[in-house]
């Protein structure tokens, strides 16, 4: 297990950033940690790394009680914050060589020149990193978040600041540092969750509301469910909506509809369509985005 959360409480005075959270995260997994802005997910990851103190509640990573170790718990994790703290008058190299200081590492400048190399900083590595983009600041601070290999990879909106092309490519690079490490992401970008993470939890006022893997989450609510169906020829509405639990049908033109239904109803909109002489050429159980499960789990 790499990191453990039982019964988590956290107070700024007598408000409750964290209220009773528990959650667990095996190694090897990518999990999207999302909320609201205010839902106590950075100060969740900054209990986890080390940073600030809990109030209440037990925490550990590989096993170590960030209480009993936190040194050990350092070394163990990787971690950039939401606001990428970073000297702006050293040089990109120079930077990483001291972050490869910090933590001890032999063959410093081997170490650097793969980070470099791995976040995509080679036209830019001879910089101030006051000079660099947003963009390459947010790769600069990777860099030193995993230089020195830890096992437990923490990402505060990694993405923040990127254009498209630099999502791609560090959306990649998060999937293959997946493949060795875990990796715990904050993000309000959505499309990201799909592309990368196994599992999402979600917070909404200091509480978790939803722990699920991804796939599943969009697919959660059986009994609100959306299905396209495209027939060879037009049928009528009034028709479709004798079908056994349709809640509502929706003509996207003569022979697509969208039909709203308490359950799976796809056995029962192909006898219909057997009994009237209707092919059916595409049927599919609309998924919901995670745009969708997200409003749904944390509004009102």
């Amino acid at each position: 297990m790499s990191i453990e959360v039982k019964n988590v409480f956290k107070y700024y005075g007598e408000q409750a950033a964290l209220n009773d959270v528990s959650f667990k995260i095996n190694s090897g997994e990518i999990i999207g940690f999302l909320g609201p802005n205010g839902a106590g997910k950075s100060t969740m990851m900054k209990i986890i790394t080390c940073f600030i103190p809990k109030s209440a509640g037990e925490v550990k990573v590989c096993g170590i009680n960030v209480d009993e170790d936190s040194i050990e718990v350092r070394r163990k994790v990787g971690y950039l914050p939401e606001h990428n703290p970073l000297y702006l008058d050293m040089y990109v190299k120079e930077y990483l060589d001291f972050t490869a200081g910090i933590y001890k590492i032999k063959n410093k400048k081997q170490r650097v020149n793969e980070m470099v190399s791995l976040v995509g900083l080679d036209k830019e590595q001879n910089k101030k990193i006051g000079a660099l983009s947003k963009g390459y600041r947010q790769r600069v601070g990777l860099a030193q978040a995993i230089i020195h290999d830890p096992e437990v990879l923490i990402l505060d909106e990694p993405t923040s600041g990127l254009d498209p092309n630099q999502l791609v490519d560090i959306r990649q690079l998060i999937i293959n540092i997946g493949k060795t490490k875990t990796v715990m992401l904050s993000t309000h970008i959505m499309q990201e969750v799909e592309a990368i993470c196994d599992r999402v939890i979600i917070i909404k006022d200091g509480k978790i509301v939803a722990d699920d893997t991804t796939g599943h989450m969009q697919h959660k609510d059986e009994k609100n469910l959306t299905i396209f169906v495209e027939f060879d020829q037009a049928a009528t509405r009034n028709q479709l909506r004798q079908i056994t639990n349709v809640k509502n049908v929706k003509s996207l033109d003569d022979n697509k509809w969208l039909f709203e239904a308490n359950s799976d109803i796809r056995a029962e909109i192909a006898k219909y369509a057997q009994k009237n002489n209707l092919l059916v050429l595409t049927m599919r159980i609309e998924e919901k985005s995670m745009e969708d499960v997200f409003k749904e789990l944390t509004r009102g």
